[in-house]
């Protein structure tokens, strides 16, 4: 399982003084850069690749209030991945010092070519690296289909 720990700060909390809800994006995002960049998946090989990476949905569920000087360490794993890893699904969970589960989040994204704006998959080497990371229990093999389950699709005004 990847780790990744950070201190709460000031700028980090909403109205309330507790986590705003944009941090835990934050975090989230974070940790998942942060793996694929320990691992020779940075921003040389994303821009080698002319790659991007694109989130469909984010969801976030709140079990305990996370304060200011609170230390986290937010979790990662790999929910699912698409056979070419177009499509991906990581999931995470926030911990306090105790290692009390305070949060869960999950997202869907993929990759865009930035050159075509179109989705695209991963080159072999990459896709190795994403396919490292632990794989959750539950883990399965994502289609396009399993991207849309919410079936939300843009309406445009008049």
């Amino acid at each position: 399982m990847y780790y990744k720990e950070f201190d709460i700060r000031w700028n980090d909390l909403d109205a309330n003084r507790h986590l705003a809800n944009s941090s835990y994006i934050v975090f989230m995002a974070h940790t998942r850069m942060s793996f694929l960049g320990e691992n020779g998946f940075g921003q040389k090989q994303m821009q080698q690749y002319n790659l991007g990476p694109i989130v469909f949905h984010e969801h976030v569920y709140y079990f305990r209030e996370v304060m200011a000087g609170s230390v986290i360490r937010v979790s990662m794993e790999l929910g699912g991945m698409s056979e070419d890893g177009m499509f991906y699904e990581f999931r995470h969970n926030f911990y306090d010092e105790n290692g009390r589960n305070m949060t869960y989040g999950n997202m869907i994204g993929s990759w865009i070519d930035l050159k075509t704006r179109r989705l695209t998959a991963l080159p072999k080497e990459l896709l190795a690296i994403v396919d490292k990371l632990h794989h959750a229990d539950d883990f399965k093999i994502l289609t396009k289909e399993d991207t849309r389950k919410a079936a939300k699709i843009p309406k445009d005004l008049s």
